[in-house]
């Protein structure tokens, strides 16, 4: 368990490289159609508010950079989410779309991140998208908010030692078409993580060996 943050650093470079994604993440429904995306998974010591959880499962100032999309977006609507978006032609890799998508969301300084790894993409079935995540170091934070209010309401930053508090997680259960999913989320102080972004993180949780044993059983529709 990592206890000081560049620790963290390091162990999230070894989960990236020996990464095999459980999924189950539901399949494209079009995928001759379907956009490529990449979005920001940006750890680092982002600010000097450690969290507040009995057992800390790694270093307490330790955070990860999520944000709340507008209630009126036509996809994902006010759902939790990383900073991202679709690929645009101009953009050299899916380490420069995430990027480039991060600073227009959340007015932060690429110049400061550094990015550890590019994630296999993974298929967003509600947009049709595939997404590619980009795992990123905040080496030099700044200062970040929401910048474009008619697609992000909120830009914060969450303890990871809080999404790791078992007291944190459930089983989400959604129906998708004839099928019913089961995957990780979050209710970090009825701010609720599921979905894509929840998945992910578990993820890398899990990758990265920080993962605390929870309550899968505890099952919740959203």
């Amino acid at each position: 368990m990592s206890m000081h943050p560049e620790s963290a650093r390091a162990e999230l470079l070894a989960a990236a490289s020996g990464h095999g994604w459980s999924g189950p993440f539901p399949a494209l429904l079009d995928p001759e159609n379907a956009h490529d995306a990449a979005v920001l998974i940006l750890f680092g010591v982002l600010d000097r508010e450690p969290a507040v959880v009995p057992d800390a499962a790694v270093a307490r100032d330790l955070d990860v950079l999520l944000q709340r999309r507008a209630p009126t977006l036509s996809s994902h609507p006010g759902q939790v989410s990383f900073p991202g978006g679709r690929v645009e032609p101009r953009d050299a890799d899916a380490a420069a779309t995430a990027l480039r998508e991060a600073e227009e969301e959340t007015g932060l300084d690429p110049a400061g991140v550094d990015v550890l790894a590019t994630l296999p993409e993974i298929p967003l079935a509600a947009s049709n998208h595939r997404v590619t995540p980009v795992l990123g170091w905040w080496r030099t934070p700044s200062r970040v908010a929401a910048i474009d209010h008619a697609e992000t309401v909120e830009v914060f930053r969450v303890p990871v030692a809080q999404l790791l508090d078992p007291a944190t997680r459930y089983t989400s259960v959604r129906t998708f078409g004839d099928r019913t999913f089961r995957a990780p989320a979050f209710d970090v102080d009825g701010t609720i993580v599921w979905g894509f972004t929840a998945m992910v993180l578990s993820g890398i949780f899990d990758a990265a060996g920080w993962t605390v044993p929870w309550n899968v059983a505890d099952e919740r529709p959203v």
